[in-house]
């Protein structure tokens, strides 16, 4: 790969993946090569030792989820080992388009793995914040709420109440008090943090 511009697709290889070629934003790495996640110029930034590969789209926002970002996912199925999400924002920014996402039951608590309930944890319409899991698959990002602040962080009641939180594993409408399980985030309030003297 020279210094000439070179346009890809959504799951076109890039580059083998090795210790001296690294998979950036958009790309992924998948059976020791690098591929594409999007449609857009391929740029190569050389660091240290090796060379950073990344794909840039041609449309305004080229934000892409990668590994290690803090998402906004709005759950849309619930099953017995997963539910599917669609991303919105990634940090503090609203995406142009969504991006599929995937949060196995695996990957909701770090510990008690095998106790887990998906539909205790996570019911569609819920709005989680997740972690980005390295990509093990084409078409969607897999997820992880195995963390204290990750989990869900608005739901609404049958009744379409927005629920409070009311322990880590329970929320409750405050019309009905009827209370639901979920895998709940440990959010701190804007208006209570700025106060927090560390």
């Amino acid at each position: 790969m020279d210094q000439e511009t070179l346009v890809c697709v959504p799951g076109q290889r890039l580059s083998i993946a090795d210790k001296n070629h690294l998979s950036g934003r958009g790309t992924y790495e998948r059976l020791g090569y690098i591929y594409a996640t999007l449609a857009g110029v391929v740029k190569i930034e050389k660091q240290d030792k090796a060379s950073l590969i990344e794909v840039r789209s041609s449309n305004e926002q080229s934000i892409v989820p990668a590994p290690g970002d803090i998402v906004t996912a709005k759950v849309t199925i619930v099953k017995q080992r997963f539910c599917k999400c669609i991303i919105k924002c990634i940090g503090d920014t609203v995406l142009s388009r969504p991006y599929r996402g995937i949060l196995r039951k695996e990957d909701v608590r770090a510990t008690e793995k095998d106790k887990v309930e998906m539909i205790k944890c996570f019911r569609p319409g819920d709005i989680i914040l997740a972690r980005v899991l390295p990509m093990t698959e084409v078409h969607s990002y897999q997820l992880s709420t195995a963390e204290d602040e990750l989990g869900v962080v608005i739901a609404d009641s049958e009744t379409g109440t927005s629920m409070v939180p009311i322990s880590w594993t329970e929320m409750q409408c405050p019309k009905t008090h009827i209370k639901e399980l979920r895998k709940v985030a440990k959010v701190i309030p804007e208006r209570l943090g700025s106060h927090i003297v560390i």
